[in-house]
């Protein structure tokens, strides 16, 4: 480097967007102590320069061509995503609401040794308790480290890095999200007056429906700022979205990237604009009836589970999806995941929930990702905005 430096925040922030875990200082550079502070925040490390680098490899011009064809080959394996060994692991995530989604997800996070201590609270009793012991009896197996314990007190949360709220009535056929409102809104109001004086300083993971509202109505009861308080939808969405364009595609899930944005219900936004298949737009693939039913299958993903269960709805994919926030948070995974977060001016939207392209760190939301929309798709995401606005208003 011929030139210093000053290294502000910026640098560390373009890191991680960058996926990688470290920055490169050279001699002479100046780190600012916002820079470091937001490192040590998004778990990016400082390693002194000039750091050696292999020799690049040289391809000739028909050995690319031909790795480029076998891409788009049906032979092609996409790459498994790279996990960061180095992420942080939470000391404490309680899971509030012992059903499908909350047992399953502790299930999750117990096997995937994301923290030292897991909480179960719910108000059937013994429920809770029950799951944790059979969730504890799993460890003689699994050897996992973390230690899960059940309560019906909401109390409990303290000390919680994490609070993950899957309580709540669910739906049963022919009822719509929007239906359950009331019921949940009383829900959120009590778990959220007891997480402000246990639980001041946790992230807060919000799965009851109707998501957005619910997600809304969290930062309000808590006063926590915005970047603490985030909904699971926009994961769980798009993982429909990819599964349904990787079936009518024939290819596997890995080689689809895709987000769906928006409310989490019949005002979603699956974004086709920007949506590739093996890295090609979606009209290489599939026709124009046939990603209208892409969109459609994502949109009503939810009601098709509730459909054939008769009572209850979908518990796998939402615990899956908290997973990914989770890895996101705590480090493990890099780049922009679709929550639901309190919009103030991005996308030209203030004052509703909606699920946007964002990225995580350890202390919750920290950028906002504004993408390229096509006009159809900002349209419909400003009638995501104002069906909600209208149903707060009603409620």
């Amino acid at each position: 480097m011929s030139k210093s430096r000053v290294i502000g925040s910026e640098f560390v922030e373009q890191t991680r967007a960058r996926g990688l875990n470290f920055l490169e200082v050279f001699p002479g550079d100046i780190v600012t102590a916002v820079a470091k502070e937001t490192a040590a925040r998004i778990n990016i490390e400082f390693h002194d320069g000039p750091i050696e680098k292999p020799a690049p490899l040289r391809t000739d011009g028909n050995t690319a061509t031909r790795r480029a064809l076998y891409r788009r080959a049906p032979k092609w394996i996409a790459p498994k995503a790279v996990v960061n060994t180095r992420a942080q692991r939470f000391s404490k995530i309680s899971i509030i609401g012992s059903g499908g989604v909350g047992t399953n997800l502790a299930h999750l996070a117990a096997n995937h040794h994301l923290a030292a201590e897991i909480t179960l609270i719910d108000i059937v009793p013994g429920l809770a308790a029950a799951n944790a012991l059979d969730l504890n009896h799993c460890s003689g197996i699994t050897n996992t480290a973390a230690r899960v314990t059940g309560s019906e007190n909401l109390e409990d949360v303290s000390g919680s890095h994490v609070v993950v709220v899957t309580a709540g009535r669910a739906r049963t056929p022919g009822m719509t999200r929007t239906d359950l409102v009331n019921t949940n809104k009383r829900v959120i109001r009590q778990v959220g007056n007891v997480l402000k004086t246990q639980a001041p300083d946790a992230i807060v993971i919000v799965v009851t429906n109707p998501l957005d509202d619910m997600t809304l109505e969290m930062v309000r009861c808590t006063g926590f700022d915005r970047n603490k308080v985030i909904g699971m939808a926009g994961t769980l969405d798009s993982s429909r979205f990819r599964h349904a364009l990787a079936k009518a595609a024939g290819v596997s899930v890995a080689d689809v990237s895709a987000v769906a944005l928006g409310n989490h219900g019949d005002d979603m936004v699956p974004v086709t604009s920007t949506a590739t298949v093996r890295g090609r737009s979606l009209e290489s693939y599939l026709n124009e009836e046939a990603i209208a039913a892409c969109v459609d299958d994502a949109i009503t993903g939810g009601g098709q589970v509730v459909a054939l269960k008769k009572s209850g709805s979908a518990v796998f994919a939402p615990a899956h999806a908290v997973i990914e926030l989770l890895d996101h948070i705590r480090g493990a995974k890099a780049g922009s995941i679709p929550v639901s977060v309190l919009l103030n001016g991005e996308y030209g939207i203030n004052g509703v929930v909606l699920g946007v392209p964002t990225h995580l760190g350890i202390n919750g939301v920290i950028e906002i990702e504004e993408l390229d929309l096509s006009n159809t798709e900002v349209e419909a995401l400003l009638k995501a905005a104002a069906a909600i606005q209208a149903r707060l208003a009603a409620s």
